[in-house]
């Protein structure tokens, strides 16, 4: 099948397949006029990349599975320390993402919404700034004192 039909058929568009094969994460067979020829096997492949991509695997992780996947003498054991890795750091990243969350809804809950200018949530987001350009000066200033990068001693 074309390269139109395997993207119906797997859900991934016509130019992630490209991609995917410009990164070597599949390959293509080419028909005697050249264009690209996709198995029910390829589409097969494209269809468990597709379910990794969607449980938000990076790329890395998904060619080591579809190499697993490949590989029928695999040990389960490298496949699910893996998905536990995963599942790490979705955690994490879902703990982050909530205490962004938190901290925007309490600026929110101070911040009147009316027609007044002064606004704590800019006013956070300037304090934030200033502080970070406040550091960043700071290490400058400690580099110029010392001649020394920082905490790279």
């Amino acid at each position: 099948m074309n390269i139109g039909n395997a993207a119906r058929a797997s859900g991934i568009s016509a130019k992630m397949i490209r991609h995917y094969e410009a990164i070597g994460l599949i390959s293509a067979g080419r028909g005697a006029n050249q264009y690209r020829v996709y198995s029910q096997a390829d589409v097969a492949e494209l269809r468990f990349i597709r379910h990794a991509r969607d449980l938000g695997f990076p790329l890395q992780d998904v060619k080591r599975l579809l190499d697993l996947w490949r590989n029928r003498a695999r040990a389960s054991g490298e496949v699910k320390r893996l998905a536990l890795d995963h599942v790490a750091a979705l955690e994490a990243k879902a703990k982050s993402l909530s205490a962004m969350a938190e901290s925007l809804r309490h600026l929110a809950q101070h911040c009147h919404g009316d027609d007044r200018p002064d606004c704590p949530i800019l006013e956070e987001l300037a304090g934030a700034f200033s502080s970070q350009v406040a550091s960043l000066g700071d290490s400058e200033n400690a580099t110029k004192e010392t001649g020394k990068e920082g905490c790279h001693g």
